[in-house]
């Protein structure tokens, strides 16, 4: 279940909990329903659901629950607590859905957000929506429609790539010509989106028939098609004929996947396994419609937040079963109906399966089976998928003793009394002194985690072009970044370092610690500097490096993160760099200042379509008139 994925580490008394919270916790019935969390200014922090919502509820605020830092953070901000009551387990599941796609809380994660996994986005929240590439689930708005995530990335570009070149679909994401459409118009691979010479309704449709392919309805569209090929023929329209021709064929070849035998090859099902260890569980579901695999979905989670009380090292098959469980629901809510299969092959029994077989079956408007196959040609699919999965944990499990060996050899190194958990690393970037900005990277458990990137301007007015200061930038940067901490710092927050990494050698190091000293935070964590020449490592106090080999695990760590941080800074100060030269050419036009500068440049998107705009074309710039674009114009166009 949903609310039981969320289950993990820090300790909650309830009695240090509010009076007001305290008497919510009271009133909640041993009935089934949905909760809401609500922090203090009422925004919706977690909705769940249960089939008896007292001891559910309850159990996040007991002193002996275990939650992650994730949960242990929402439950730290929760000031009240509403619910519903309903008649069954089943309406509590369908009510849940309808409430997490309305209010979209921030803690409703159900899955490791695994950055490896690709997904397909529709971005139906636009005019004109857009299919592309992510890795990132939450980067959309509510109306867009996320696919996915799929295992295999490389084949995933391919059927995107064909898509592009089957049907009219736009292909970039800014117009490249301000006036007129680009190539692509002309050869049929775009209808002309950035000159609107289509109409949205018109190109929604298309976009609707490209979304059959990701929904598993490969073989339907064909169908489709195939009965407008022939109406089209029949009406003498042979052109058009010709395009579905061409896009059927397209559509036959990417449909030419893997066959999967099966007595019944005209059931849409999907099949779920799972391998697992104490920790970690990787989950494959295989999509076949029509007899073929058309999806491998894959999903990565921990076993501690899909189960209510783990007992034993390795999770038993109820643990399974419950997981899978939490798995599909979690699936299915995101899914449209027509997505939803008819049977479903699982590789243990679902702890609650009659209920969601039930809810699959209201919102697919027909039957949906859940089976547990034991022999024959489904417990043999079942099989391969399970091969699949226990092949995705051994990856996860080697690349995991791989980051554990090298944080036991940094800890060894730093002579840290644990494992650092999360690394901070810290560059500047600039060219003689121009534009410089800092970059902060972090590692969590030896891996990126680049949800809490950060970048930084430096505001020392002291460095300007051709008086550079790397020592006065980092103590700049170590101030901005710790001066919270100064009052005082538990270094439990999952936010505060084990260790800051300061690229560059004794002098940077001095400048940052000079910085932590007046913090009174140079005790709290411990800080270094990686000198680029020798890879040498620097710490408080000693003028000499560490003793250490380059091919340590510790040392290779260090470096991933310190490279991490130079790419990263470098980034972000060629971005600066280009966009303080495209504003240079506007600053010396009289009357035209930094904001209608954003505004005339949000308009025409390069100085390029500013140069050749006459003065009328300039004048329809949101915030510049007649006069201005008189201005402008001159400026550009002196004779």
């Amino acid at each position: 279940m949903l609310e039981e994925n969320l289950l993990n580490l820090a300790v909650i008394d309830l009695a240090s909990a509010s009076a007001h919270l305290e008497r919510r916790l009271q009133e909640i019935p041993p009935e089934p329903g949905v909760y809401f969390m609500r922090d203090a200014t009422d925004r919706i922090l977690y909705i769940g659901k249960s089939k008896k919502l007292r001891s559910r509820v309850r159990s996040y605020f007991r002193e002996a629950s275990n939650h992650t830092p994730r949960i242990a953070m929402m439950v730290r901000q929760v000031a009240d607590i509403e619910f519903i009551v309903t008649d069954s387990e089943a309406e509590a599941l369908a009510l849940e859905a309808n409430l997490i796609k309305q209010h979209q809380p921030y803690f409703n994660v159900l899955l490791k957000d695994d950055k490896k996994y690709p997904y397909i986005v529709i971005t139906w929240s636009e005019d004109y929506p857009r299919i592309f590439l992510t890795r990132n689930r939450r980067l959309g708005k509510g109306k867009d429609k996320y696919y996915g995530p799929y295992t295999d990335a490389h084949l995933l570009r391919n059927v995107l790539y064909t898509i592009k070149r089957t049907f009219p679909l736009r292909q970039r994401p800014q117009p490249l010509f301000k006036d007129r459409p680009c190539l692509n118009y002309d050869l049929g691979r775009c209808p002309g989106v950035c000159q609107s010479l289509i109409a949205p309704t018109e190109y929604r449709q298309t976009v609707e028939k490209v979304a059959m392919i990701f929904q598993g309805r490969t073989g339907e569209l064909i169908e489709t098609l195939t009965a407008q090929m022939g109406k089209a023929a029949e009406e003498l329209d042979f052109e058009q004929a010709g395009l579905i021709r061409d896009r059927l064929n397209n559509l036959t070849a990417l449909n030419a996947d893997q066959k999967v035998s099966l007595s019944d090859d005209t059931i849409s099902r999907d099949a779920i396994a799972l391998a697992a260890d104490a920790k970690t569980a990787c989950v494959q579901l295989f999509q076949i419609r029509a007899g073929k695999l058309v999806g491998r979905l894959g999903f990565t989670a921990q076993v501690q937040s899909l189960t209510a009380d783990l007992q034993t090292p390795e999770p038993s098959p109820a643990d399974l079963g419950a997981i899978l469980q939490s798995v599909l629901e979690a699936h299915y809510q995101a899914a449209d109906s027509v997505e939803i299969p008819t049977e479903i092959l699982v590789q243990h029994p679902l702890p609650e399966g009659e209920i969601l077989a039930s809810y699959l079956s209201d919102r697919k408007g027909r039957k949906v089976t859940l089976v547990n196959p034991q022999r024959q040609l489904k417990a043999e699919l079942i099989e391969m998928v399970e091969k699949n999965a226990i092949h995705e944990l051994a990856r996860l499990q080697r690349q995991t003793e791989r980051n554990a060996n090298a944080l036991e050899d940094l800890a060894e190194i730093l002579g840290l009394p644990k494992l650092p958990r999360r690394i901070e690393g810290f560059d500047i970037s600039h060219i003689q002194g121009s534009n410089a900005v800092a970059s902060q990277v972090v590692f969590i458990d030896g891996l990126p985690a680049k949800q809490h990137y950060r970048h930084y301007k430096i505001q020392n007015p002291e460095i300007t072009i051709g008086h550079s200061d790397d020592y006065a930038s980092h103590a700049e940067i170590a101030r901005r970044r710790f001066r919270k901490y100064a009052g005082g710092v538990n270094t439990q927050d999952p936010d505060f370092p084990n260790v800051v990494l300061i690229d560059g050698g004794k002098g940077q190091l001095s400048a940052v610690m000079n910085v932590l000293e007046d913090l009174n935070l140079t005790d709290k964590m411990s800080i270094i500097s990686l000198a680029k020449q020798q890879e040498e490592i620097f710490v408080p106090g000693e003028s000499l490096p560490l003793p250490t080999e380059a091919d340590q695990p510790g040392v290779q760590l260090l470096r991933r993160v310190r490279d991490e941080s130079h790419r990263f800074a470098i980034t972000f100060h060629r971005q600066q760099r280009s966009q303080k030269q495209t504003r240079s050419y506007l600053d010396d036009i009289p009357g035209l200042g930094s904001h209608r500068q954003k505004q005339l440049l949000a308009h025409f998107h390069s100085i390029d379509y500013i140069r050749a705009a006459s003065i009328e074309d300039l004048a329809k710039a949101p915030g510049i008139g007649t006069h201005i674009a008189g201005e402008i114009y001159r400026y550009f166009h002196p004779e």
